[in-house]
Parts: C-alpha cells; sequence; structure tokens
C-alpha cells in the first residue's frame, strides 16, 4: 500500500503550521523506515529520497531566511501585492500545470552531487535533521507575520513568480507532499 502525505486545504497561519508540521513529521516516519542503502540510491533514473530531502531543505531555508527580514525591506524589495492570495488547491494546480507544461527542474535547489559516507545510518539521521531543522524554523517564524502581511508581502519563486508569503508557504507545504509522495510512489512501482 502506497501512504498518503495529505495537506488538506490549510490558508490561515495556523493552518499553515499546523499542516506543515504533521506532515513533515508523517513524512519523516516515513523516510526513517527506508534502508539507509535504499535511501541513499538513486530511484532509477530520478533522485534517491536522500536528494529529495536535501532538496526541500535547500528550498526551505531561504524562507526561514526571509520571513526573518524586516517587512518594509520585502516590501521594498519584491512590491506589495494588489490581489488577494490563491487558495491552496488553486495553487497547487497552478504548480502542477507549469511543471507539466514547462517540463521545469530544480535549478538552484537541486542538491549539490556529494559523495556518500560510510555510515549511511548515521547521514540518513542528518538529512532529516536538516529538514527537520528547517522545517521547524520556518514553523516558528510563521506566528510573527499578522494574516494582513501574510497577503500583504510577496516573495519571488523560480517557477511561479511572485507569490504573497501566505502563498509561498502553501506552496511549501504542497512541496514538501510532492516530493515525499514522488519518493513512495516510485518505492512502490
Amino acid at each position: 500500500m502506497n501512504p498518503s502525505f495529505t495537506t488538506g486545504e490549510p490558508y490561515s497561519a495556523d493552518e499553515i503550521v499546523a499542516a506543515m508540521t504533521r506532515l513533515h513529521s508523517e513524512s519523516e516516519r516515513y523516510l526513517l523506515g527506508i534502508p539507509p542503502a535504499e535511501f541513499a540510491a538513486p530511484q532509477g533514473e530520478k533522485w534517491s529520497p536522500a536528494e529529495h530531502v536535501r532538496h526541500l531543505a535547500k528550498s526551505t531555508y531561504p524562507l526561514v531566511g526571509a520571513l526573518g527580514l524586516p517587512k518594509l525591506l520585502l516590501g521594498l524589495r519584491f512590491g506589495r501585492a494588489n490581489v488577494p492570495s490563491k487558495r491552496f488547491t488553486e495553487l497547487r494546480e497552478t504548480y502542477r500545470t507549469m511543471l507539466r507544461e514547462t517540463g521545469a527542474t530544480a535549478g538552484r535547489f537541486t542538491p549539490a552531487p556529494m559523495a556518500l559516507p560510510g555510515d549511511l545510518a548515521a547521514w540518513q539521521q542528518e538529512v532529516l535533521a536538516r529538514w527537520r531543522g528547517a522545517v521547524l524554523a520556518l514553523a516558528g517564524k510563521i506566528p510573527h507575520w499578522s494574516e494582513g502581511t501574510l497577503d500583504r508581502y510577496r516573495l519571488p519563486h523560480p517557477l511561479l513568480g511572485k507569490l504573497t508569503v501566505r502563498e509561498m508557504l502553501l506552496f511549501t507545504v504542497y512541496h514538501n507532499a510532492h516530493h515525499v509522495e514522488q519518493v513512495a510512489s516510485r518505492r512502490s512501482a
């Protein structure tokens, strides 16, 4: 049976934090169940589970930094939103469509090639701990944003363009589920 990493349809800051942390907990539990050698090995011609996790950490940490910047600076750098934030399902479908139509890649968020260490079990723990650190740090920044500021300020997404902070957080919830689902789907194939 293929596990399901459900996101729900979060929208408020509290819902985003709850979905993000619950999904991460479920995902990490699943990924810890993968034998270390399999965790490190490519899935056919696709990324290894470890590369998916390294990608997720690499793409989450910049958001931690961005959400810690003064809001005025974000407004000056990326402008303010003049339309309401999209709902989760609309943003998810826009992203899926862009992936299908453009064949987009991870670009600068691709995990760097590396030689595998001798102790794969310890390395698996380290890779997952780094991702956990990114998710928990991001979840810890969200309560410092009011619902209004989540919709007012924007951040650049490499594929989707400028998103409100709320949309970027919704994307992150979906993005995490998307990658872990890919790992699970390829394992069951």
